[in-house]
């Protein structure tokens, strides 16, 4: 079993306390986001988790706890984004010189085969044209040369949750640029650019659930639960399969996402996994490092033939 922490909120950044206390417990709860009176109880042992993969835009909480992750055999690699936006677009995301030195000590301490750099999504706009990411790509690259070895990108998808704080963006007098509406033509010579630093500073470019075939441009697609990085990573035997509940586009392997919508404090005005920013910072707010459950309450003890016990602490109350 794979696990994702998560592409639906940053758990480094805001909650390494519960997924600390989760791995010590040796499971945690995680409602259906469809239909939260139904709880799956997700094993977090060792034994029986192939690999972490860690989504983030700021790890820093959770570097002091990397030796304990360690000591307790897991492994694990993570899909960093860095991508320096304006703050219009991006309000709260880290400043460039931090996110670096974040990203510098991570691949220092774990190794830069295990830190994938994700500049992504790529917004256009009339303030972050394909000149603007053009020279900003370069600019980070540089900063990250020999500290990636591998480069993701895409481009921003029109998510129903995003589209109304997008067009809001309007009151910033940015104008936005569809990705339905952008020629070909320019997109692949906007990519051959990109292609061209990534590959002057030691990395390898991989795309993110595009529609647009780039591999006679250097892109093959990726995948960002990736079992083929898992076995050359860690030696194991991991799953193959495609997950079934991803896009079509999506290449990634079968995984347990032990995140929650509504509960990341970015603010990007993009993100698909939260619909309210009001409602992400009451979730946070109201969020209980010691619960098996993210945000809420749960005290049902999972089935024994679901989970393992490892002398379990179970909390009182109820999840929502």
């Amino acid at each position: 079993m794979i696990i994702s922490a998560s592409r639906r909120t940053d758990l480094p950044a805001f909650y390494a306390d519960w997924f600390m206390n989760r791995i010590r417990a040796g499971y945690c709860a995680v409602p259906n986001p469809f239909n939260r009176n139904q709880v799956s109880y997700i094993s977090l042992l060792s034994d029986e988790v192939e690999a972490i993969v860690f989504w983030t835009r700021n790890p820093a909480p959770l570097l002091p706890r990397l030796q304990e992750l360690d000591d307790q055999g897991f492994h694990y690699y993570f899909q960093f984004t860095l991508v320096n936006n304006p703050k219009q677009i991006d309000p709260h995301s880290p400043p460039l010189e931090k996110a670096v030195g974040v990203f510098q000590q991570l691949a220092d301490r774990i190794g830069p085969e295990r830190v994938i750099w994700r500049y992504d999504p790529i917004f256009l706009s009339n303030i972050t044209q394909f000149s603007y990411h053009i020279e900003n790509y370069s600019c980070i690259a540089e900063k990250l040369q020999g500290y990636a070895k591998r480069s993701v990108i895409s481009f921003v998808d029109d998510y129903r949750k995003a589209s109304k704080r997008i067009r809001e963006l309007g009151q910033y007098q940015i104008e936005v640029r569809p990705s339905e509406r952008l020629v070909v033509a320019d997109v692949k010579h906007f990519v051959l650019k990109l292609v061209k630093e990534a590959t002057a500073n030691g990395m390898e470019m991989q795309s993110c659930a595009e529609n647009l075939d780039m591999t006679e441009l250097g892109v093959r697609p990726g995948k960002c639960i990736d079992d083929d990085l898992i076995r050359t990573l860690f030696k194991y035997d991991s799953s193959s399969k495609k997950d079934p509940s991803q896009r079509k586009e999506c290449g990634c392997a079968i995984s347990r996402d032990i995140g929650m919508y509504d509960s990341c404090l970015f603010g990007c005005s993009y993100c698909y996994a939260t619909q309210s920013f009001e409602l992400a910072r009451k979730n946070h707010s109201e969020h209980k490092p010691d619960s098996p459950s993210l945000v809420g309450w749960s005290d049902a003890e999972p089935p024994a033939k679901k989970v393992k016990k490892k002398k379990l602490n179970y909390t009182q109350g109820n999840l929502f």
